[in-house]
């Protein structure tokens, strides 16, 4: 096939597009289908190998956290698409601009019902992305994904995904132009006016920080806004990034995902801002108001779906740091007492029976480098890391948005490529290492500055305790044994030790944080 001057391949024009965009670290797992787009795969390009889909993902979640940048990523056909979900799950959930191409069989065999086919490859990956699009022609492709690049960044954003049959990538296609399109959303001026006066006129405010704050990169503004209005701030449940520096004075702690506690703990607010976070996430089933009586309501968010579901009050869709910063202009009409300072807890006491997981998050703030990040996949210890170990700013805290377990450890792996040299703690438990322990693999190939420690009961203690709320005395699978995570990560290129000794905690800790590439620290606690 001879092609014209104006013309060029459809691969031609996708790498074309994406070197223009930026986007040249691809992560991916290939399989047949793939190989097309993947001949001649340029010099200039970064291909990341995962060894499973769902890792694939997770490490381009937090790669493209880190960066501030959509990222592409490579998946195979339905089976590879169908092992990512849960991982698009949290994308989604997290608000992670992902490009997906995922392999589609070829179009000439499209009416059968071949090897590999995909059926309905767009329905597959629904509602864990904002759109699927499979192009009804070969040479629609590149526009396909100039278009996901740029719907993947809009407010809100997350992953899309393109599904490209095998024998498009060698058809012709036309190249694309850049296209530029902003990602700021600007309030209605008349309902931002309204929360700042109304802010101005409480005499007892009190903030949400949401993690769309962090995500923004409005945390500055956000604390101006408190520390002007002198209002305490609480972190949104279940937050997922550190929305406000949490040793900083007006620091109130982390709502709990209940409702009745919620409103218990804003009773005696008269206005109630939440910014950046939905109102409110709930783990449990409640009743009764979502919050105290004469406390009016406003939330500031990028997302209609957010704004739709707020139970009162006033919606404002917006970007957050330009709007935190027109609520600064409307200050507190009246004296405001700054409220009492929280009360952190002491040292933990040691434990006769062994290492107990206050005892490990203790040692760990105390040991942690300046200016590493923290990644999070304990639920069974977050509690304890919530009170024992502080998250001092912007962009230093990151955990899965939807609950969904797999992401800590290979969302360390991206983060740490995304920050080259810094050096990245993923704290996870034992069972949720195994959903995706493969990424070590990936780690060591890159040979990052990532320390993982596995916080080893021998259980999943958080279904245990959901149990017990059950009212189940005993409840069956959630027993862990014959795991060996040093072992494990040796066998995938890191390196590995175990630590079940009160008296050998801290320079076990001290080896894992500063060892020049990968390092998983096993931490048998007690309970």
């Amino acid at each position: 096939m001879t092609r014209s001057h104006e013309t060029e391949t459809v691969r031609e024009a996708v790498f074309g597009l994406l070197r223009a965009e930026g986007m040249t670290t691809v992560f991916g797992n290939p399989g047949s289908l793939e190989l097309p787009m993947l001949r001649d795969f340029p010099d200039d390009f970064r291909y990341v190998l995962g060894l499973q889909e769902s890792v694939v993902v997770a490490m381009a979640d937090g790669y493209a956290q880190a960066t501030h940048r959509p990222v592409l990523v490579n998946l195979h056909s339905a089976a590879g698409v169908g092992h990512a979900m849960g991982a698009l799950f949290t994308a989604r959930r997290n608000r992670t601009p992902l490009v997906v191409v995922a392999g589609q069989q070829a179009r000439s065999l499209l009416e059968g019902h071949p090897y590999l086919l995909s059926e309905d490859a767009t329905v597959l990956p629904r509602p864990y992305v904002k759109l699927s699009r499979e192009p009804a022609r070969a040479e629609d492709v590149p526009a396909a994904i100039a278009r996901a690049r740029h719907l993947a960044t809009a407010p809100p954003a997350g992953p899309v995904l393109v599904s490209v049959p095998s024998d498009d990538w060698d058809r012709p296609a036309a190249p694309v132009a850049l296209r530029r399109a902003s990602t700021t959303v600007a309030a209605d001026p008349a309902l931002l006016a309204r929360a700042g006066e109304a802010l101005a006129r409480a005499a007892s405010p009190v903030l949400i920080a949401g993690s769309g704050v962090d995500r923004e990169g409005a945390v500055a503004d956000l604390v101006a806004l408190a520390e002007a209005h002198r209002a305490p701030v609480w972190a949104e449940p279940m937050s997922h990034r550190c929305a406000f520096p949490e040793l900083h004075p007006l620091f109130a702690g982390f709502l709990p995902p209940v409702r009745e506690d919620i409103v218990r703990t804003l009773t005696g607010h008269d206005l109630v801002l939440s910014v950046g976070a939905p109102v409110f996430t709930y783990h449990v089933p409640g009743s009764g108001p979502h919050l105290p009586p004469g406390a009016d309501l406003f939330l500031l968010t990028d997302d209609p779906e957010q704004a739709s579901w707020c139970p009162s009050g006033t919606a404002v869709i917006t970007s957050l740091a330009p709007a935190l910063r027109m609520l600064g202009a409307h200050p507190p009409k009246g004296p405001r007492t700054p409220p009492p300072a929280r009360r952190r807890p002491g040292p933990p006491t040691p434990s006769a029976n062994g290492i107990t997981q206050a005892h490990l998050v203790h040692a760990l703030a105390g040991e942690r480098p300046a200016g590493c990040v923290l990644v999070e996949e304990a639920p069974g210890t977050r509690p304890v890391m919530c009170e024992h170990l502080p998250n001092l700013g912007p962009e230093t805290f990151y955990t899965t948005a939807s609950g969904a377990l797999g992401h800590g450890v290979p969302a360390a792996v991206g983060i740490a490529l995304g920050r080259p040299g810094t050096r990245v703690v993923a704290v996870v438990g034992d069972g949720s290492a195994m959903y995706a322990i493969q990424a070590l693999w990936s780690a060591a190939r890159l040979r990052l500055p990532v320390t993982v420690i596995v916080v080893n009961n021998g259980r999943y203690a958080t279904v245990d305790a959901f149990a017990e709320r059950f009212g189940m005395a005993k409840p069956v699978g959630t027993a862990l044994d014959g795991l060996d995570f040093a072992a494990l990560a040796t066998a995938q290129g890191c390196a590995g030790g175990r630590v079940d000794d009160p008296a050998a905690l801290v320079p076990a800790l001290r080896t894992a944080l500063t060892a020049s590439g990968p390092y998983v620290l096993e931490v048998v606690v007690d309970g």
